[in-house]
C-alpha cells in the first residue's frame, strides 16, 4: 500500500512537473511572437497560459501590451488592472496601464498610474517622458517644464526628451525655444531622421524653405522609408518653385504606397497647375475611390471636368460638394456658370441666387469675426493639415501630420501579423455555421467547439468524412467534386437496396449540397427528416441549404415578402462616419418572408432535439439580422455564449449587433473579447470606433 501511494505522489509530481514546463514554454514562445510583432497570435499563447494558471501576473501584463500594440486601450488596461490585482509591486504593468489610459485621454488617471511607477523608479526615462506629455494633454505646461528639467538634468543627452520638450513649446507658440530643443537634439545624435524631421517641419512653417529642404533631404537619408518627409519636402520644393522636384517626391511616395491619399492629392494638383488634366483628374479618381467622401477632391475634379469640357461630369461632382457644404457660395457660382453653357438657364438663374446670398451671409460672418479679433481660417496658410475639411481650402497643398507614414501598408505577407488594425477590413458579421467535411481554416487560431451531437452523429452515420460545423468551408476542387460525384452514385446503389435507411439520404444530401445542387440536396434532406424526425443534423443542413439559396437569389417574389419593413437601425447607419468601412451585405428590400419563418422553425426544432447546439442559436441569430431584428439577435448569440463562453464568433457578430442598435460600450467590449479569441478584424473595428 505503501509502494503505490509512493508511486501516486511521483506520478502527481512528474505531471505538475510536466505542466510547470508547458506553461514556461508557451509563455516564452508567446514572448517570442510579441517580439516579432504577431500581437494577435500572441495573445493566443497568453491565453493558454492564463487558462492554466490564472494567479500569474505575468500573462496579464504581457496579453496587455499585445492588446496595446493593437491599439485596444482599453483591453490593456484591464489587463493591467488583472495583473496588478495579482502583483501590486508590477512596475511595468502600472506603466503600461498609464499609457492605455492616456491613449483613452483619461489623463488623470494616467498620471496616477505614472507617479505611483515613479515612486518604485524615480528617474525612470520613459515615465518622465509620459508624466510631461499627460501634463501638456492637461495644459499644465509649469508641471510639464518641472518633469522635462528633471528628466534632462538627469540625462541630458536624451534624445526623444528634447523632441518632447520642443513639440510642447510649439503648442505655447514659442517657435524659438522649439527650435532651440531641436537643435540639441540633432547636437547629441546627428543620426535620427525623426529630429531632422521635426526641424524641417518646423522651418518650413517659419518659411524658411532652404534650410527645411536641407533637413529634409537629410531625415530622407537617414530613413528613406517614411513617406511623410517625401510629402512635406515636395511642400518645400513647390515653395521653392520647384514643381518638378516636388512631383517626383510625390511619385516616389506612391510608388512607396499606392494608396496614399496625400501624395495623390498633391499630385493632382501639381498637374492640375502644370495643365495635365487628364491625368490629374486620374489622380483625384483614385482618392475618391479610395476614400469616397473626400469633398475637396470632388471640387477640384469638377474644375478639371469643367477645363476640359465635360461640364455634365464637372455638375455631378459639384452635386456632391454643395449637398455636403450648402453654404459654399463658390460652388454656386461654378455650378450656375455650367448649367449656363448647357443652356439650362433656369437652373444658372437658381444656382447664382443662390451664390449671391450665400455670399452675403459670408461677408457678413467675415465681418463679425474681424470684429472679434478673429482671422478667417483660409487666411491663415498657405497649406492645410490632413484633417483639416475646410471647403475654402479646396485648392491647398496637404501637409503631412506628424505620424503619417506608411502604416496603413501591411510590410507582413500574413495579414493576422503586426498592426492589424491598421488594415482596412469590412464590417461584416462573420459568416454562418455550415456542416461540411472541408475547411479552410485560420491564419490565427481560433477555440475549436466541442458538440455532443456532432460526435453522436459521427459515430453513426459512419460517412466516408468526418462531418464538422465550420464558418469558414472551403471551396472543393476538381478532384474533390469528381469523389463527391462517385460518392451520389455510391448512394443511389445502396439505396435502391435499402429506399428506407435516412442515414443514405442524408448522406446523398450533403454530397449534393457540396456540389451545389441545392434542389436535389433539397430532396435528399426532407426524405431523410421524413424517415426519422429526430435525426438532428439534417433539420441543420437545410436550413443552412435554404439560407444559401436566399443568398443566392435574395429578391424573392412580391408576394413572398412581408407588406412593410421590420422596425429597426440598419447596422450601416451606425458606421457610415467611420472611414472607408464596407458596408455589410444585406438586401435593400425587407427580407422578411415565409422562407426566413421555415429557416427559423428548423433551427427551434434542432433546439428542442438538442439545447446545448449553439450552431443553431449562432445561425438563428444571423436571420434576425437579416430582418434587422438586432435584439433577437444579442439574445440568440448571449444563449450561445452561456454554453460556450469561448465563442470567438458570437462574441464578435453580438459586438456588432450591439453597435447597430447604438450600445458601443458594450459593443467594443465583445469586438476586445473576440480580437483576445483571434477574430483578428475586431482590432481594426475598435480602432476606427475609438
Amino acid at each position: 500500500m505503501r509502494k503505490i501511494a509512493i508511486s501516486v505522489c511521483m506520478f502527481l509530481s512528474a505531471l505538475f512537473v510536466s505542466s510547470q514546463v508547458n506553461t514556461d514554454r508557451v509563455m516564452t514562445i508567446g514572448k517570442n511572437a510579441l517580439y516579432f510583432e504577431d500581437y494577435v497570435l500572441a495573445i493566443q499563447y497568453f491565453n493558454q497560459v492564463i487558462g492554466a494558471k490564472p494567479y500569474l501576473a505575468d500573462p496579464y501584463y504581457f496579453r496587455a501590451m499585445s492588446k496595446f500594440m493593437l491599439d485596444d486601450f482599453k483591453g490593456a488596461e484591464e489587463d493591467a488592472n488583472l495583473c496588478i490585482e495579482r502583483n501590486p509591486y508590477y512596475t511595468s504593468a502600472y506603466q503600461l496601464r498609464g499609457a492605455a489610459r492616456q491613449n483613452q485621454e483619461k489623463y488623470e488617471l494616467a498620471a496616477t498610474d505614472y507617479q505611483r511607477s515613479l515612486e518604485f523608479f524615480p528617474e525612470d526615462r520613459l515615465t518622465l517622458v509620459n508624466m510631461a506629455i499627460v501634463n501638456v494633454e492637461l495644459k499644465h505646461y509649469d508641471v510639464a517644464e518641472k518633469f522635462f528639467e528633471v528628466l534632462l538634468r538627469r540625462f541630458p543627452d536624451y534624445v526623444p526628451g528634447y523632441l518632447t520638450r520642443g513639440q510642447m513649446h510649439l503648442e505655447r507658440k514659442d517657435t524659438l525655444k522649439a527650435l532651440a530643443d531641436y537643435d540639441k537634439a540633432i547636437e547629441i545624435d546627428p543620426y535620427t531622421a525623426q529630429s531632422f524631421s521635426a526641424r524641417g517641419l518646423l522651418q518650413f512653417q517659419m518659411k524658411d524653405y532652404n534650410k527645411a529642404l536641407a533637413d529634409l533631404d537629410e531625415a530622407i537619408r537617414l530613413d528613406p522609408f517614411f513617406t511623410g518627409n517625401y510629402i512635406n519636402r515636395g511642400l518645400v520644393k513647390y515653395n521653392l518653385n520647384d514643381l518638378r522636384g516636388a512631383m517626383a517626391d510625390y511619385d516616389r511616395v506612391i510608388e512607396m504606397d499606392e494608396n496614399n491619399l496625400i501624395a495623390l492629392f498633391n499630385r493632382g494638383l501639381l498637374r492640375a497647375q502644370v495643365a495635365d488634366n487628364n491625368r490629374a483628374i486620374r489622380d483625384f479618381d483614385k482618392v475618391i475611390e479610395i476614400e469616397p467622401d473626400n469633398t475637396m477632391a470632388y471640387i477640384n475634379r469638377a474644375m478639371l471636368h469643367a477645363e476640359i469640357g465635360d461640364n455634365a461630369s464637372a455638375i455631378e461632382d459639384l452635386n456632391v460638394v454643395l449637398n455636403d457644404y450648402p453654404d459654399f457660395f463658390t460652388g454656386y457660382y461654378m455650378r450656375a456658370e455650367m448649367k449656363r453653357q448647357l443652356n439650362d438657364l433656369r437652373g444658372a438663374e437658381r444656382d447664382y441666387l443662390a451664390a449671391r446670398d450665400e455670399e452675403a451671409k459670408a461677408k457678413k460672418r467675415a465681418t463679425t469675426d474681424a470684429e472679434d479679433g478673429r482671422k478667417l481660417a483660409s487666411e491663415s496658410k498657405d497649406t492645410r493639415e490632413e484633417t483639416d475639411k475646410d471647403i475654402d481650402k479646396f485648392n491647398l497643398l496637404v501637409v503631412a501630420d506628424k505620424e503619417a507614414s506608411q502604416k496603413n501598408q501591411s510590410k507582413y505577407q500574413r495579414e493576422s501579423r503586426g498592426r492589424v488594425q491598421d488594415l482596412n477590413t469590412k464590417v461584416a458579421l462573420e459568416p454562418k455555421f455550415v456542416l461540411t467535411y472541408y475547411d479552410k481554416g485560420f491564419e490565427v487560431s481560433r477555440p475549436v467547439y466541442f458538440s455532443e451531437s456532432m460526435e453522436r452523429a459521427n459515430d453513426l452515420l459512419n460517412l466516408n468524412w468526418k462531418l464538422k460545423a465550420v464558418n469558414n468551408e472551403a471551396a472543393l476542387n476538381e478532384l474533390q467534386v469528381q469523389t463527391h460525384f462517385r460518392s451520389i452514385d455510391n448512394f443511389s446503389r445502396l439505396l435502391v437496396q435499402q429506399p428506407n435507411d435516412a442515414r443514405l439520404y442524408f448522406g446523398r444530401g450533403m454530397d449534393f449540397m457540396l456540389v451545389q445542387d441545392y434542389e436535389n440536396a433539397l430532396k435528399d434532406i426532407n426524405r431523410a427528416i421524413e424517415l426519422q424526425p429526430d435525426f438532428l443534423q439534417p433539420y441543420f443542413v437545410r436550413a443552412v441549404i435554404m439560407t444559401k439559396q436566399l443568398e443566392l437569389d435574395p429578391l424573392l417574389p412580391p408576394e413572398a415578402l412581408a407588406q412593410e419593413a421590420p422596425a429597426g437601425v440598419n447596422p450601416v447607419d451606425r458606421l457610415k462616419e467611420l472611414p472607408q468601412i464596407a458596408r455589410p451585405k444585406v438586401p435593400e428590400v425587407s427580407t422578411k418572408s415565409f422562407r426566413y419563418d421555415a429557416i427559423l422553425k428548423d433551427y427551434e426544432t434542432i433546439l428542442r432535439l438538442d439545447p446545448n447546439f449553439i450552431f443553431a442559436y449562432y445561425n438563428m441569430a444571423e436571420i434576425y439580422s437579416l430582418e434587422k431584428d438586432y435584439r433577437a439577435a444579442i439574445d440568440s448569440y448571449t444563449k450561445a455564449l452561456k454554453i460556450e463562453p469561448q465563442f470567438a464568433e458570437a462574441y464578435f457578430n453580438r459586438g456588432l449587433s450591439r453597435l447597430s442598435i447604438g450600445e458601443t460600450a458594450v459593443g467594443l467590449d465583445d469586438l476586445r473579447k473576440a480580437g483576445e479569441l483571434g477574430i483578428v478584424e475586431s482590432y481594426s473595428i475598435i480602432k476606427r470606433m475609438q
